[in-house]
């Protein structure tokens, strides 16, 4: 199969890259499950515009530079504020239902570490509102098609750009090659990296490691922003179920088991801190008390106002024998975002030619050290229409240059000689609870070095019966799990302060010298590329 443009996942960046490449070539969307299964789809707090009478985009810039701890980059971040309203205006114009006043005009919330109200919502579901209305959009767009059920291996590289990808049909086993002009990853995060995340099953973090085989450059990979508030379930291996950052944006109060309420001794915005220092200060208070969990209490709101408000919420939370109008949700933090992923440029371009990234698996320089709260489906939406916009007209440009301040190029990983079978999903599962253990909200350099030689003798180990094994889906992600957890691990022993999301206790300390990103890149050629018959 040839198309001029090749779309690796179906989520708001996959999809709005689609829409736009479509106007001047074929695009093939490629998803490893169904359509609508993605980040975008869960994502329930809303999407960040300078939209209401009293805010500008110079206020939301200037809040997203707060929130990313010195590390954001001011250009990128201009782009994303000065084209959210207009981007906006798009989906509404697709058909997009968003809550609205009264009056007609857009009901806007806000969260942590916003000044304004500003947040665009669907009631709690803003993330599959969105989704649904891009694949009806889409399902009317001539020259799309989609692919489900595709786990995509490997990027193809031919003399240092991208030309394709190789392909595992799901469903029957059979490998081939399709062919592009032009890639795009919008694969989406890694939160599967964690033992307890809010992502879905699918985040295995699989167009971050493509991307690493394929000799992108990989930045920021050790700021991974833990929600503060997903429900508690009492089995480790359950899925977390996130508790939007709206709650407490609408008074959620949060409180230990005992009823004291903690927030106010860790910031002055209580609640309304952003997220790296509301779970901080969860973590702490968990490990002060014993408690495997706190509470998130807005039984003081009105019970109409929450089910109209928070219906999915409501309804999750009923669903567990929780009744959010009467009584406190027990809530612990988990793996939500990693802001870090594949270096991009301004126009979504990576340092391999021909090869873009947009949404949660690119590292753009808007979110620095700490994404703000509801960007992120705003940066999908701008950065992927300028993407397309790119590929459309000026493809074979020279690849970007990342910026010069550099903390090293990282060897390549040797295959191990071992022939002793591997035990997929036990190795899975270790690299999760491995991950969490050490690797998580709070960090200390001892134990990331040990986490990171587990970490590279299992790649190691996988690699080498990668080569030699039929592929699978579980073999596949487990080795994109296992490389992106080596990943974030290299960056996390690489900054040696703490910084937005990265705290480690050896370097309690920012500082300012060290105000640049984390960028890793592969001085050899990839390993272990498998190239289907």
């Amino acid at each position: 199969m040839q198309y001029d443009f090749l779309v690796l996942g179906s989520g708001i960046a996959g999809l709005t890259f689609a829409l736009n490449a479509a106007r001047t070539g074929s695009v093939a969307v490629i998803t490893k499950k169904q359509r609508s299964e993605s980040n975008t789809n869960y994502a329930q707090g809303g999407i960040a515009a300078a939209m209401g009478p009293d805010d500008t985009w110079e206020l939301h810039l200037q809040d997203t530079l707060t929130a990313g701890a010195g590390l954001c980059d001011p250009e990128a971040v201009r782009v994303l504020v000065q084209n959210g309203p207009r981007v906006v205006e798009w989906l509404i114009a697709l058909g997009a239902q968003f809550d609205r006043n009264p009056d007609g005009s857009l009901a806007l919330g806000r969260e942590g570490g916003h000044s304004r109200n500003r947040i665009v919502h669907a009631a709690d579901h803003t993330g599959y509102e969105i989704e649904r209305t891009l694949l009806r959009a889409v399902r009317h767009t001539p020259h799309i098609t989609l692919l489900e059920h595709y786990f995509v291996l490997d990027l193809m590289t031919e003399e240092g750009e991208c030309v394709g990808v190789h392909v595992l049909d799901t469903l029957t086993g059979d490998l081939f090659d399709i062919q592009a002009e032009a890639v795009l990853l919008a694969t989406g995060g890694c939160g599967q990296v964690y033992l307890h995340t809010s992502n879905p099953l699918i985040a295995t973090g699989d167009g971050i490691a493509m991307g690493w085989r394929a000799g992108a450059t990989i930045a920021n990979m050790e700021f991974i922003q833990f929600h503060p508030t997903t429900l508690y379930v009492p089995t480790p291996e359950a899925q977390a179920f996130l508790i939007s950052e709206a709650v407490r944006g609408e008074g959620g109060i949060l409180k230990r088991r005992d009823g004291y309420r903690f927030m106010p001794d860790y910031d002055p915005r209580a609640e309304l801190a952003p997220r790296d220092i509301v779970a901080r200060a969860i973590d702490a208070e968990l490990k002060k008390t014993g408690d495997p969990f706190v509470y998130l209490d807005i039984t003081h709101l009105s019970p109409d106002f929450i089910k109209q408000r928070f219906p999915t919420i409501y309804e999750r939370c009923l669903a567990h024998g929780i009744d959010i109008t009467r009584e406190p949700i027990p809530v612990v933090p988990a793996a939500h975002y990693v802001c870090g992923g594949v270096w991009t440029d301004l126009w979504g371009r990576t340092t391999v030619k021909r090869l873009y990234a947009c949404g949660e698996v690119a590292c753009t320089g808007v979110h620095g050290a700490n994404r703000l709260a509801s960007n992120s489906l705003l940066e999908a939406l701008v950065f992927a229409e300028r993407a397309a916009q790119h590929a459309s007209t000026r493809l074979y440009e020279p690849p970007p240059t990342p910026p010069a301040l550099s903390s090293g190029i990282s060897a390549p990983l040797d295959p191990s000689n071992s022939s002793e079978p591997l035990d997929w999903a036990a190795t899975r599962l270790h690299i999760r609870q491995l991950m969490q253990a050490k690797v998580g909200i709070v960090r200390q350099m001892e134990r990331l070095k040990q986490a990171q030689a587990v970490l590279s003798d299992y790649l190691a180990q996988i690699e080498a019966r990668y080569r030699v094994q039929t592929p699978t889906v579980v073999v596949c992600e487990t080795r994109n799990i296992a490389t992106c957890a080596w990943l974030i691990t290299e960056c996390a022993l690489r900054r040696r302060e703490s910084r937005g999301l990265h705290y480690v206790l050896d370097y309690p300390e920012t500082r300012p010298e060290l105000a640049y990103p984390t960028l890793l890149c592969r001085s050899h050629s990839p390993v272990a590329i498998r190239h289907s018959p």
